[in-house]
């Protein structure tokens, strides 16, 4: 291989985060859950694509990182009203029982 790609395969790892790199050099599915529909208006549903664990938390933070909802044990199909939520974009973050992200994604509220 050429230094070249070295350099591209180096800056891809570093942009990702550590956990997402475990899962890509180990050949791993990134993806413990889906959420639909995004965009959302009125509700959101997370559901569990493989691995559910009832150690796992869900936070929910608006663009800005004010965290606007905490569920501390999730269900393997979870809805969540966005009665409260203002337009905009929200992070989620799945995270174990130790508070390590397992996973996290972004999804967008318009009303």
């Amino acid at each position: 291989m050429n230094k070249t790609l070295y350099i591209l395969i180096l800056t891809v790892l570093f942009s990702l985060g550590a956990t997402a790199q475990v899962k890509i050099l180990t050949g791993e599915s990134a993806k413990y859950i889906r959420f639909y529909p995004n965009p959302a208006v009125s509700s959101i549903n997370f559901e569990f694509q493989k691995d559910y664990n009832r150690s796992f938390s869900l936070q929910i933070y608006n663009f800005i990182g004010k965290k606007v909802m905490d569920v501390a044990t999730v269900t393997p199909k979870l809805n969540v009203p966005l009665t409260d939520f203002y337009r905009g974009v929200y992070i989620y973050q799945l995270r174990d029982r130790t508070g390590n992200i397992v996973e996290s994604g972004r999804f967008q509220v318009i009303k």
